[in-house]
């Protein structure tokens, strides 16, 4: 019983119910056939493109900030490697460093502009993706005279980035994702630096006084959000040999949600990979699962939008479990060992 308890009390825990009663639901209510639904490639490559952004924003997310400039960071890395190695022919190379630099760029603007100001961050993620919107629209149109760029990416770029596995219906994106999950699992749970987000996202000022460097850290984790979805459309355009300036626009609001499926708290300092993991698998399944069912396909807001608050009900129950049997904590240092461990 403490064993189960115990797993209870983890972060992870709501988005892994979360996840059977979607499929419970699809299964009982939807008629769905579940081998042929887990046989699937729909669901498991949007659940990979949306997860590569999903976990960095699920650590920025602990730290207590937000990015939601990530919307137009996708289609950015895109166009940026069509542009130079699509329209203006340079090698792939400098395409794909040509689309990570645009991340590292933009990410340090709103890294530098959340510690050195007092704007709320949604607000200066807000100000740089409409910004972002308009240099990639009118950056294309005076570069290549459209809003629309092919690319025809070399054979080793296609098999890094764009090839497709298991008869041509698993795109490679999904290896890439679980080498993300792996990584930031490991730094996240097993490092200090999971130890300071932690902190960060308990007490900031707190962190500070303890001596974990804020300010550099808020910085590093935009640039890990920006240049994730900079990866992310620059994966796309090698797999489809184009890129489109709106491409990948609406998946902000899809990859918040699956970060909070996934147990992380709006207001910081609670969650854990595995669970943006499990979420992200929970969302995908949602969005995509539907098409296996008579239901119509005009009811998935609605079914996203119950999910949600399924989640976030969950979430809040399983927070107060955890906080309920952890021990007093009154300073930076005593609010990380136990975090660190959740899973």
């Amino acid at each position: 019983m403490d064993m189960i308890a115990s797993l209870l009390r983890k972060p992870a825990s709501a988005a892994v119910l979360s996840l059977i009663g979607v499929i419970a639901f699809y299964v009982l209510v939807g008629g769905v056939d579940l081998g042929k639904m887990m046989g699937a490639a729909s669901w498991v490559n949007y659940a990979a493109r949306i997860g590569i952004v999903a976990i960095p924003i699920g650590l920025l997310m602990i730290s207590g900030e937000i990015d939601i400039s990530i919307g137009a960071m996708i289609p950015a890395g895109a166009m940026t490697t069509a542009i130079i190695s699509g329209h203006y022919e340079l090698p792939m190379i400098f395409g794909i460093l040509g689309a990570l630099a645009i991340g590292v760029i933009v990410g340090t603007v709103n890294g530098v502009l959340a510690v050195r100001t007092t704007v709320p961050t949604l607000i200066i993620t807000l100000a740089t993706l409409v910004a972002m919107q308009g240099i990639v629209l009118a950056g294309s149109k005076l570069l290549t005279g459209s809003a629309s760029v092919p690319l025809n990416a070399p054979d080793w770029a296609k098999t890094l980035f764009g090839h497709l596995l298991f008869g041509g219906s698993h795109q490679v994106i999904i290896v890439w994702w679980v080498i993300f999950a792996a990584v930031f699992w490991f730094i996240m749970h097993k490092t200090k630096y999971g130890n300071w987000i932690f902190a960060m996202g308990g007490d900031k000022d707190s962190a500070r006084n303890a001596g974990i460097p804020v300010d550099r850290l808020t910085v590093l984790l935009y640039i890990l959000t920006a240049t994730s979805a900079a990866f992310v459309g620059m994966c796309h355009a090698t797999l489809f040999n184009s890129a489109q300036v709106s491409g990948g626009m609406n998946d902000i609001f899809n990859i918040i949600v699956s970060v909070v499926v996934g147990g992380v708290l709006l207001t910081g300092g609670y969650g854990s990979v595995a669970g943006v993991f499990v979420g992200t698998l929970t969302f995908a399944i949602v969005n995509k699962g539907i098409d296996f069912t008579a239901i119509d396909r005009n009811w998935s807001n609605l079914i996203i939008g119950l999910m949600l608050l399924f989640a976030v009900a969950l979430n809040e129950f399983f927070r107060r479990a955890a906080l309920s049997y952890a021990p007093k904590r009154k300073t930076a240092e005593t609010v990380l060992k136990p975090r660190v461990k959740e899973a």
